[in-house]
């Protein structure tokens, strides 16, 4: 029998290569999205109501779920003393109560099933913590956190959970952006545009991650490295993202000047 998988945020970007790579295996995948694509089905993750209907859907189509990915998400962030309130009610709303959502809403049918995997896509910003991103480092942190307690407290129900932190890849997150920090916004962008992999490369090493069951899936060469550093070398990388926080206020103080 084919895998049923859900996927967020599926009309572009990593969740689209998601998609598509689960499709090239075989599976049933449904598409969604705040707008979805044909074929797709509306699901904006800060709606209740949305996600019921989204488990009705399953239901009535499917009968039951093997997969949800969790992956839609937003890019955001901003120095502390620049980004306000309203950015970090609306980025946690969407990157981390969006999982929590997709979560609550599916757990009593894969509990139900005696099967299921949870597949949440964080970033490394949930594992390393560069400066000017607070709001999007603290979301991403506590999808990690959020996906190794979903794994502890559903083991006995063959249920697994499973988090994804790719380091910066080539996508058009960052055209739907949002916040007052214009420096970080341009860095990020630099980041994203200069990456060597694209959302296909990611994709395919995320279902690599999988197949293996990784419960906590890395899957590029930067975000191992990044990752390996704060582990090893502790001393290193605090330096190195202190450089990182001091180029970046310079760059603020020069646009303010403009």
């Amino acid at each position: 029998m084919p895998e049923r998988v859900l996927v967020t945020g599926a009309s572009a970007g990593l969740g689209a290569a998601l998609a598509d790579a689960y499709e090239a295996r075989g599976a049933q995948v449904l598409r969604t999205d705040r707008e979805p694509v044909d074929g797709g089905l509306r699901l904006d993750v800060t709606s209740d109501a949305d996600w019921v209907a989204a488990r009705e859907h399953v239901e009535r189509t499917w009968g039951g779920l093997d997969v949800l990915v969790n992956n839609a998400g937003v890019a955001g962030g901003g120095r502390l003393d620049v980004a306000g309130i309203d950015e970090w009610r609306w980025i946690t709303d969407i990157n981390l109560f969006g999982a929590v959502r997709g979560t609550a809403t599916f757990v009593p049918l894969l509990k139900r099933q005696r099967s299921g995997r949870i597949v949440n896509v964080a970033s490394l910003a949930g594992l390393v913590h560069p400066a000017g991103m607070a709001s999007y480092n603290a979301v991403k942190a506590a999808v990690v956190a959020l996906t190794e307690t979903t794994g502890h407290e559903l083991a006995a129900h063959g249920i697994t959970a499973h988090v994804v932190c790719p380091s910066y890849f080539r996508t058009g997150l960052m055209t739907r952006a949002r916040g007052r920090d214009t420096a970080l916004t341009t860095v990020m962008t630099q980041l994203v545009e200069q990456a060597p992999l694209g959302a296909e490369e990611i994709a395919a090493a995320v279902l690599d991650g999988l197949d293996r069951g990784d419960e906590v899936i890395l899957p590029d060469p930067a975000a191992r490295a990044a990752y390996d550093l704060k582990v090893g070398d502790r001393a290193a990388y605090d330096a190195l993202l202190r450089d990182q926080a001091r180029k970046l206020e310079q760059l603020g103080t020069q646009e303010e000047a403009e």
